[in-house]
């Protein structure tokens, strides 16, 4: 199952459960990692307000330094030049307009006319804002009969825990990223059978004032059969009972023990080898762990995830982790919830999901139906569940490839003209000084339209204030805090200079693809993560408040 789905994993047989405690493509032969606007990184938020410095997450064991430099790639490697250049096919599922201040879900598909199995090791998804976050599955091409593009889920009863028990788990996103790259080491993969089709919820929220447009579009790199080492399955977990106290930090643990049902299901104890973790929560996020449960390594920290920024959060594990005798996995997520309401569970309030591809003989998926506070350890109020857990069998359409696919020349799925020389993720263009300003051009609205959508929205310069600059300020308190701050960057320009956009720090990290610093080093440019930059007439609206003197309006 995807992230964010709101019932347990189920197949298309009789599952074993028990409860536990505590023709639409555009080909690419590129190396689509070899350049600037496809080198996908995990950054988080610049420590001192996105001015030009880069700090790792804490996830991945990347490197941390200034001068926008960037993070290890998880799972992500350049093709060499004498390597033959990766197989990539992209598809857009095109533009999708977005009312003002709007939270959306939605559904959407892609026919993919495979007459072939299609073998892939890494998905791509890139999408120009305001995707909150998606869940994407494999379903054969008669189920959910209907038209590719954006439809109401509704109008075709589709819903994730359907679409796994029709299907198969393909990817899912990180919360609130621009790019997500769903990549697997040499010889792992993810497979789209023949005559399958893609689908997915999808949530949106535009948080500006403003109707916006945005694209979403999704790429695979494909393998020759002859190089599949193993089919990767899902193993997707939830803490679906959640009550987050308000004005209180909190933790939510489980303990999901997946030995009898997996048992039951393939005639074997469990044998994990995970390949893939992604972690699922929202802007409340304050800490993911997870461990193993039995065997060799039982109580081991294999994942963890400090904050929320909107960053790509999946990780790779190469080469892949072993866990002889394991049987499951414990997971908790840490809230730190300063708002004044209860926060409980869905899109619109928060999540608990862990998301594992593994080498595994059955599909698993556990929820938390039931939930009670059990105590409290430094100031953190601790919430535990019982996990229900249920196992299934792979399905055949799973299987790895067959002598006939392997002895065949790669197959490689028709191209629809819409997405020909389409590349994989948008390319970052400067804006366009002579663009006129959206209006008014005054701060107000510069905070609703610029900050609230592109700052606040991913946490980095909001309530928590992350990244060190609270821009969810207003009025007077906003203007006081671009005005004084003091930028950390190497960089001798002020945050604003009043009358002066070229001077100011903060329209040159707005305006350019690769802004410099004082020593000539290109940085990470705003909104972080984003490969591209804002509409140049929200670009514009700025350098027309800052040319008019930054004024308090």
């Amino acid at each position: 199952m995807g992230l964010g789905a709101r019932a347990p994993l189920a197949f298309d047989r009789a599952p074993v459960v028990s409860r536990t405690g505590g023709g639409d493509m555009q080909v690419h032969r590129a190396k689509w990692y070899a350049t600037g606007a496809l080198a996908i990184v995990v950054v988080a938020c610049a420590g001192s307000g996105g001015e030009g410095e880069s700090t790792a997450s804490a996830t991945t064991g990347e490197t941390t330094g200034e001068s926008g430099a960037t993070t290890e790639d998880v799972g992500t490697t350049a093709a060499s030049e004498d390597e033959d250049p990766p197989v990539v096919v992209t598809h857009s599922f095109g533009s999708l307009k977005l009312a003002a201040n709007s939270d959306t879900n939605r559904c959407v598909q892609w026919t993919v006319n495979n007459d072939e199995h299609l073998y892939v090791q890494s998905v791509l998804l890139a999408n120009s804002g305001a995707l909150h976050h998606s869940n994407w599955y494999v379903v054969p091409e008669e189920e959910y009969p209907g038209e590719d593009g954006y439809f109401p889920c509704g109008e075709r009863d589709f819903n994730d825990l359907a679409a796994a028990l029709k299907g198969s788990v393909l990817f899912a996103q990180s919360t609130q990223a621009f790019t997500d790259d769903q990549r697997f080491i040499d010889g792992a993969v993810v497979k789209v059978p023949a005559r399958n089709k893609v689908m997915a919820t999808v949530h949106t929220v535009n948080a500006a004032p403003r109707e916006v447009d945005t694209e979403l579009r999704m790429s695979f790199e494909l393998v020759h059969p002859s190089e599949v080492e193993t089919v990767v399955a899902p193993i997707s977990a939830q803490y679906r009972e959640l009550a987050i106290p308000p004005a209180t930090r909190s933790s939510f643990t489980t303990r999901c023990d997946w030995s009898s049902s997996y048992y039951g299901a393939v005639g074997a104890p469990p044998d994990f080898k995970i390949h893939y973790i992604l972690p699922h929560y929202h802007y409340l996020g304050e800490r993911f762990e997870l461990r193993v449960v039995g065997g060799e390594r039982d109580g081991e920290l294999i994942y963890e995830l400090d904050g929320f920024t909107g960053d790509a959060l999946g990780r790779t594990y190469d080469p892949p982790l072993e866990l002889p005798g394991a049987t499951g996995f414990e997971f908790s997520c840490a809230y730190n919830n300063w708002t004044e309401n209860t926060v409980g569970w869905g899109g619109k309030g928060e999540m608990c999901v862990a998301l594992i591809l593994a080498e595994s003989e059955a599909m698993l998926g556990g929820t938390v139906f039931e939930s009670s506070a059990v105590g409290l350890e430094d100031g953190v109020v601790q919430y535990e569940g019982d996990c229900f857990d249920i196992a299934k069998p792979k399905a055949p359409e799973q299987g790895m490839p067959t002598p006939e696919e392997i002895a065949a020349p790669l197959y490689i799925p028709p191209v629809d003209p819409a997405d020909q020389g389409l590349p994989p993720i948008p390319p970052c263009y400067d804006s366009d000084p002579q663009v006129a300003p959206e209006q008014p051009t005054t701060l107000s609205s510069v905070a609703s339209s610029i900050f609230a959508p592109s700052c606040t929205f991913s946490s980095c310069h909001g309530e928590l204030a992350v990244a060190g600059l609270d821009l969810s300020l207003t009025g007077a308190a906003l203007h006081t805090a671009l005005s004084e701050h003091v930028v950390k960057a190497d960089t001798a320009l002020p945050l604003i200079a009043p009358g002066d956009p070229e001077g100011s720090w903060l329209y040159r990290l707005l305006s350019r693809c690769d802004p410099l610093n004082d020593a000539g080093d290109a940085v990470a440019h705003m909104p972080l993560n984003a490969p591209f930059l804002l509409d140049d007439e929200l670009v514009a609206k700025l350098r027309a408040w800052i040319e008019a003197g930054a004024p308090n309006d």
